[in-house]
């Protein structure tokens, strides 16, 4: 449960100036000890350069930065990773030709060990976690799915006491959100606090104990999250939410466009998924969707449809 005492992170006044946007302005931010809090704002509200202030990459104009209590100033990303502050990106940081070890034993350093090394404590924690993860595996044979959680043990690895995640369930099915969602609210309960940033709202009132909201780069309200509605917290987002619900009518489909019947294929990689006897219909003038939980096929399908493999 949060301590209501001494604030793991707490920002006060925190701004920066870009030419000809201000892009923060004097940010208030509070974050306890096993606290679930997201950061909302609608594109360009200022969540990524706030973020990045914390994690160290940018340097604010002006404002406080209290870290468990002591005031400090984030030099660099170096220095928040030995504070104990991990950030996962929306746009993933892995090198596709090595192995999730290599990449692992890249971020921390050689006093962590050789990724040989490393193996067993990649297991253990991912395994632990609920994300199991073969650090054998090369990077490029990994599901998006499974690249985010190589970010995300990667930061576990390391004694981790904020964890920052942008947008992470943008590039996941339902079925991987509600297993992360089991793995943050095990940390949390940990003492681990979680700065989660989302645009998806029904995901934030279940997961998330508190909210501050930035509008414009400044912050236009703080909630729980869990006793507002998607338009309520809409309404701090971008302040007059009217139109934000609409019924799109879907297509009708004519003549069948493409047919594939009992597609079958044999996929040489060990870690890979084959393809047993798929029947596909797809008509003209309408959209089919492929669904399913990441690694389960629809990446071989698509490239069988499209001719990238034979």
């Amino acid at each position: 449960m949060p301590d209501s005492q001494t604030a793991r992170l707490q920002l006060c006044g925190i701004t920066k100036q870009y030419p000809g946007c201000l892009a923060n302005d004097r940010i208030d931010l509070s974050i306890q000890p096993g606290e679930i809090h997201a950061l909302l704002g609608e594109n360009g509200a200022g969540k990524s350069t706030l973020m990045k202030i914390i994690y160290g990459v940018t340097q604010p104009d002006a404002g406080k930065i209290h870290w468990q209590g002591e005031r400090v100033t984030m030099r660099d990303p170096a220095q928040a990773r030995e504070r104990g502050i991990g950030m996962v990106f929306q746009h993933f940081s892995l090198f596709e030709t090595l192995s999730v070890a290599e990449n692992i034993a890249l971020a921390l350093g050689a006093k962590a060990g050789t990724p040989k090394q490393l193996e067993p404590k990649i297991r253990e924690v991912s395994q632990r976690y609920g994300m199991p993860l073969e650090p054998r595996r090369l990077v490029h044979s990994l599901s998006i799915g499974e690249r985010q959680r190589v970010e995300i043990i990667r930061c576990l690895m390391q004694d981790i006491r904020l964890l920052i995640l942008d947008e992470p369930t943008s590039v996941l099915t339902p079925q991987e959100a509600d297993e992360l969602f089991v793995t943050l609210r095990r940390l949390a309960a940990e003492g681990c606090s979680i700065l989660f940033i989302s645009h998806k709202l029904n995901e934030v009132r279940a997961l998330c104990q508190s909210a501050t909201v930035l509008r414009a780069g400044r912050v236009s309200g703080e909630c729980i999250p869990a006793e507002c509605s998607d338009l309520e917290l809409a309404r701090l987002m971008v302040g007059d939410a009217e139109g934000l619900e609409a019924e799109y009518p879907k297509s009708e489909g004519r003549a069948p466009f493409l047919r594939v019947e009992r597609l079958s294929w044999h996929n040489a990689d060990p870690f890979g998924v084959s393809l047993e006897e798929v029947d596909l219909e797809v008509r003209a003038g309408e959209i089919v969707g492929i669904a399913g939980v990441a690694g389960n096929g629809q990446d071989e399908l698509l490239a069988l449809l499209s001719g990238e493999q034979r």
